[in-house]
């Protein structure tokens, strides 16, 4: 019997594990929803999702003081990331716009992965939203040029060029250009806005998407 318990307990041990490692991000999800079961965010608000961009955005709400604004960006997140775990940052909100920051990190996950790939990621996650959310807009936000990964620079362009060219041919969809107003007179990401890893931005950075983004916020 002692031997049936200690096998029993390996056995859920292993699937625990099996589970962490097949689930990044599972802390960050299971904050929200501890956030949440506190204090539910209010119905209908504006949802920003992504990547860290958003999560470093911790007083976005300050930036749009006349709008409701619910932060899910988590993590290093890609967008097969947003993608896992739509049915606990996205849907539960019921927004009534849903702004996007992902797939820089896509990119930086290896080597071979393409703007092809990229596109086809997004693609996905917004016929998820389209599914099940038809009539509510979406906003992508383009992928910035972060100094530290300057050697991407012709995949994000290209990236941003297939999302933008697909929004071209939505309706009640948005695509927001925060690239080219990030970069210098030399087409090189300027680095006064970035934080001091070259990746994530100070708040010269985000003043810059408060002006490129506000204009398309729903009131």
């Amino acid at each position: 019997m002692r031997h049936a318990l200690k096998l029993f307990f390996l056995l859920v041990l292993y699937i625990n594990q099996a589970y962490t490692q097949q689930a990044p991000f599972y802390d960050d999800i299971q904050n929200f929803k501890k956030q949440d079961s506190i204090q539910h965010p209010a119905q209908h608000a504006i949802l920003f999702i992504g990547s860290s961009s958003f999560t470093k955005w911790t007083d976005v709400q300050s930036y749009f003081p006349t709008y409701t604004i619910i932060n899910r960006g988590f993590g290093g997140s890609t967008l097969p990331d947003v993608i896992r775990y739509a049915n606990d940052i996205i849907f539960p909100y019921h927004p009534k716009q849903i702004v996007i920051y992902c797939g820089e990190n896509d990119l930086a996950s290896s080597d071979t992965l393409t703007p092809q790939i990229v596109f086809n990621r997004f693609k996905q996650l917004f016929e998820l939203i389209r599914n099940k959310m038809p009539d509510e807009n979406i906003v992508y936000i383009s992928i910035k040029p972060s100094p530290s990964r300057q050697n991407l620079m012709a995949k994000m362009i290209e990236s941003n060029k297939l999302i933008k060219n697909f929004f071209q041919h939505q309706t009640n969809a948005e695509f927001v250009d925060v690239f080219s107003k990030m970069l210098d007179g030399d087409n090189k990401p300027i680095k006064e806005i970035f934080t001091e890893d070259s990746l994530h931005m100070n708040a010269k950075g985000y003043a810059i998407w408060q002006k490129a983004i506000e204009p398309y916020l729903l009131k």
